[in-house]
């Protein structure tokens, strides 16, 4: 039963944090470390999730650095981050923990988990999770998604349509717009009813005494709510934006290895034709020069440069010269 209750997200000793916005901000850490001081109360062990640990603010970091020095008794804090690297852990925070490294899972066992899970076809399960590189949530999108799919083709078909200046520039804003889009629809299915659940909780369309001065109060909180909605589909666009990346270096890495005669698996083997197509007009420091410049649009993202300027410096250089 508890099993059951922890998957559903409802376990009163397992609290889990997972960012909505760019960062995870201090008041939400502070929330978390007086929620984890009190008791187990249905077991014998409490457990806090950090999701995406690697976006704790410095004040964030801060505020729950105390509390991973010196947990509370039967209290475990679970921080799961990218790596290790200073830039995604401080240096004080990783001291205090214990890493546990997680390998990536083979594409049989993200295959198996979709059709086992999913009910997703064997062909399509195996196709999704070759094309998703280890990732499951990425694999189950695909596998279910045509507009997914749809948008991951248009990305892949980028390196051989950059011919100029003009092709570049027509690149960068088809991958903007195309990552607004996403995330404004998928902020569309939960800002409005967010707003509207709040403005109910606060009274709305009260007729009831106190009724008037109730609205003038809710201003601040329908105020702090938009604040953490916007901040919300910023995350969206970055992260589709990211994954299109993750795409774009993964064509790259493939074109590569085929330049280079190695015989490994190709990451996007359903393009294989486009990819030696790329391979045979470029030399191998030509394409590596050209995966640099995509993990150097991902390093300017991670650094708040604003997406489309990095897009743009990104798909100049990636033109077929």
């Amino acid at each position: 039963a508890q099993c059951h209750t922890v998957r559903a997200g409802t376990h009163a000793d397992v609290h889990v944090v997972v960012p909505d916005g760019l960062s995870i901000p201090v008041r939400d850490m502070r929330a978390l470390v007086r929620t984890a001081a009190r008791r187990p109360s249905a077991g014998r062990w409490q457990v806090v999730i950090v999701e995406d640990a690697d976006r704790l603010t410095e004040g964030a970091a801060n505020a729950l650095l105390k509390a991973v020095e010196e947990p509370p008794a039967r209290t475990v804090f679970l921080l799961c981050a990218p790596s290790t690297h200073p830039d995604d852990v401080s240096v004080t925070l990783r001291s205090r923990c214990r890493v546990i490294p997680l390998r990536v899972p083979e594409d049989a066992a993200v295959a198996e988990v979709l059709i086992r899970r999913d009910g997703v076809d064997a062909a399509q399960a195996a196709w999704a999770a070759g094309a998703a590189q280890g990732h499951v949530g990425r694999a189950r999108w695909l596998a279910r998604d045509e507009q997914a799919r749809i948008r991951r083709k248009a990305v892949l078909d980028i390196p051989l349509s950059l011919r100029s200046l003009a092709d570049s520039f027509a690149a960068a804003d088809e991958l903007v717009g195309g990552a607004e889009e996403e995330a404004a629809g998928r902020s569309r299915e939960r800002d409005e009813p967010e707003a509207q659940a709040l403005r109910v909780a606060l009274g709305a369309g009260g007729t009831g005494k106190g009724t008037a001065a109730a609205a003038r109060g809710s201003a601040g909180q329908l105020k702090e709510l938009e604040r953490r909605q916007k901040s919300r589909a910023t995350r969206a666009q970055r992260d589709a934006l990211d994954r299109a990346l993750v795409d774009l270096a993964g064509f790259y890495r493939d074109a590569l290895t085929v330049r280079s005669g190695a015989q490994t698996r190709l990451f996007h083997s359903d393009v294989e034709i486009d990819i030696r197509r790329l391979a045979r007009g470029l030399s191998a420091e030509g394409i590596l020069r050209r995966l640099e410049a995509v993990l150097a649009a991902r390093t300017a993202l991670e650094l708040n440069v604003k997406p489309r300027i990095a897009i743009e410096a990104m798909t100049v250089a990636l033109r077929m010269r």
